[in-house]
């Protein structure tokens, strides 16, 4: 009877070689009941982490092209990263400080707006973060000089509660 098992076995572990042999590579890169990620789950990935050469430390990073904002942890660890409307003037590429911010005023735009985080001025426009009380956004394309950053009333707290006077904001393109 062990003959017999034993034989068995061996049989048992010849034919599981010559699967495995035999699966050919796209196959045998995945496992069973594990999803491979999408190329647009790649994609959303690549989409939001931080950009090269965007500083360290502590800091607020605003990448112009993608029209999006990171808060960056002590450690350069990303915090939390949205999406924005830039104003119609943007700020030059490069490293900036909060210098003051407001609770509550009334945009460039004559939106009321809170959460206001001023980092620089360009072509006369004072620049910052800001979130709209009615949760609207402003033309980028607009005429008329406006410096606000637009993001949603969440994500406008949480910069508020983030991006204190003296906080590091740094322009990427």
């Amino acid at each position: 009877m062990a003959g017999l098992t034993t034989a068995a076995l061996g049989v048992v572990a010849f034919l599981a070689y010559q699967a495995n042999a035999n699966v050919p590579d796209s196959l045998a890169r995945e496992r069973p009941g594990v999803a491979s990620p999408s190329p647009s789950a790649s994609k959303e990935k690549e989409e939001l982490a931080l950009p090269a050469r965007s500083g360290s430390g502590l800091r607020v990073v605003y990448a112009l092209k993608d029209r999006r904002v990171w808060l960056v942890g002590e450690d350069d660890s990303v915090l939390r990263t949205y999406k924005v409307t830039p104003s119609s003037v943007d700020p030059p590429p490069g490293t900036y400080s909060v210098t003051s911010r407001a609770k509550q005023v009334t945009g460039s735009d004559g939106v009321p707006v809170e959460h206001v985080v001023i980092f620089t001025e360009s072509e006369g426009t004072v620049i910052g973060f800001s979130a709209a009380l009615d949760g609207s956004r402003p033309d980028p394309d607009a005429q008329e000089k406006t410096g606000g950053v637009r993001s949603s009333r969440p994500d406008g707290k949480a910069l508020w509660r983030f991006a204190t006077v003296g906080v590091e904001v740094r322009v990427v393109k």
